[in-house]
């Protein structure tokens, strides 16, 4: 069976990452469950952990709902919990890296920002196929439609397979039982939020987050989750352009 390691950046209780592992155990691969002991939103790909004699403390789960499934609180965030299992952390490296559900959406460059995209971004890195998958839940949901973004990630995960190994897709999924398809979109410029400074002193500092005021720009996974379409993004891990360097100088 294909493995695959199912993390998040909402923490080891967080309610999509379960639907998100018992939906693709179900599916019939090899699952395994690594996620952060504490909510790690906006770790982006950070490796930093909290360290007891040079240690990385992980401790073992049982959850009945993944029968057989080796499942992991660790204490660090999801992009090291992706390079620790590139390394053998959980057993073999996984094949496939699956970061989600997360609790919003993740449109738009922000999504640098994004622990849930930083763990497929260093599972693609680190050679397998990697998704993060978000659930655009707004700012005061009645309901969660968790179920429905896993099925979508399922849609998506063998046309993820055909391509070569290292290739990472952000997926987001409107708050609804029957999303309209699988759109792909590009990123927007910011997201659907932006987050702003709403207080200010020599002692402290103080963010907020607010709706962004403007239209989502035609075309963007913004706009497209917006109109009730699933989104699909291909995005690259870090990699370099030329720079023209020789050519400024002359």
């Amino acid at each position: 069976m294909t493995r695959v390691l199912v993390t998040n950046d909402d923490g080891i209780d967080a309610p999509g990452l379960l639907v998100l592992a018992r939906e693709v155990q179900a599916a019939g691969f090899d699952v395994t469950l690594a996620a952060p002991a504490r909510q790690s939103s906006g770790s982006s790909a950070s490796i930093m952990a909290a360290e007891e004699d040079g240690h990385i403390r992980v401790e073992r789960r049982d959850l009945a709902e993944l029968p057989g499934a080796p499942v992991f609180a660790v204490h660090g965030g999801p992009g090291l919990i992706a390079l620790i299992a590139a390394h053998g952390a959980f057993g073999d490296p996984p094949e496939i890296v699956l970061s989600g559900i997360n609790h919003g959406a993740n449109v738009g460059r922000a999504i640098l920002h994004s622990g849930t995209v930083g763990a497929a971004l260093t599972g693609g890195l680190n050679g397998a196929w990697a998704m993060a998958i978000s659930l655009d839940v707004g700012m005061d949901p009645r309901e969660f439609h968790w179920d429905a973004a896993a099925r979508v990630a399922l849609e998506v995960l063998p046309a993820l397979q055909q391509r070569p190994r290292g290739t990472i897709v952000n997926v987001n999924v409107p708050n609804s039982e029957t999303p309209r398809g699988v759109r792909e979109a590009t990123l927007a410029p910011f997201g659907i939020v932006q987050t702003t400074l709403s207080e200010s002193s020599e002692q402290r500092v103080r963010l907020a987050v607010e709706d962004l005021p403007n239209a989502p720009e035609p075309g963007s996974d913004a706009a497209a989750l917006a109109e009730g379409w699933a989104t699909l993004t291909a995005i690259l891990p870090v990699s370099s352009e030329p720079f023209g360097w020789e050519a400024s100088l002359a």
